[in-house]
């Protein structure tokens, strides 16, 4: 992160992935993202939009397994891009929750910001797969990117279409985010009475 600047570029190679994720926290909404697949493209350029992230991910896995490594590595490297975009958290606002609709689907969000992480998720999704995505995934994707962010997160999502629950979720997600992420004038220091989070 460089001074005045809520930003970070995570790296992160294994056997398994190759991922480089960029992240401005104070962005426009700009997203360039390629893991290989599609529909996880999709939620997470959704997640940037509504978030006001500027987003890039470029992630080579193990796809001729299946998704699930590319999933979880990206959620672990953006969750530790938020640490560091963030630091000290000094003047943010830290709390909140956002309700999101697409159509039947509800996705709903309670995120503090806390250094403390934690991860309840309520819910079923309709179907078993979106595209090549295993609807889990989703569920599995945010519990990592909790823990790797320093976040408490609590999801729920209902509705009868899983591309719809899917991207409620990751909606409703980036909203919350983006408000407990904003920086709160009348805050000058870290809001925490330990005096750091």
């Amino acid at each position: 992160m460089s001074d005045g600047e809520r930003t970070a570029a995570v790296t992160r190679e294994t056997k398994e992935t190759e991922i480089e994720v960029t992240l401005d926290v104070d962005g426009d909404g700009d997203a360039t993202v390629d893991t290989g697949v599609g529909f996880f493209d999709h939620v997470l350029e959704s997640f940037a939009k509504h978030g006001l992230f500027d987003l890039t991910v470029r992630c080579d896995g193990d796809l001729h397994i299946d998704e699930h490594h590319t999933v979880e590595d990206v959620a672990i490297v953006l969750g530790q891009a938020f640490e560091e975009a963030l630091d000290d958290k000094r003047g943010i606002r830290r709390y909140a929750d956002r309700r999101v609709p697409l159509d039947e689907a509800v996705g709903d969000v309670v995120v503090d910001v806390s250094g403390r992480p934690y991860y309840e998720f309520d819910g079923v999704f309709s179907q078993e797969r979106v595209g090549e995505f295993t609807s889990a995934m989703a569920d599995h994707f945010f519990q990592s990117f909790a823990h790797n962010a320093g976040l408490t997160l609590h999801c729920g999502v209902e509705g009868e279409n899983a591309h719809h629950e899917i991207e409620a979720l990751f909606k409703a997600n980036a909203r919350a985010l983006d408000d407990a992420t904003r920086l709160d004038e009348r805050r000058s220091g870290t809001p925490s009475t330990k005096g750091q989070l």
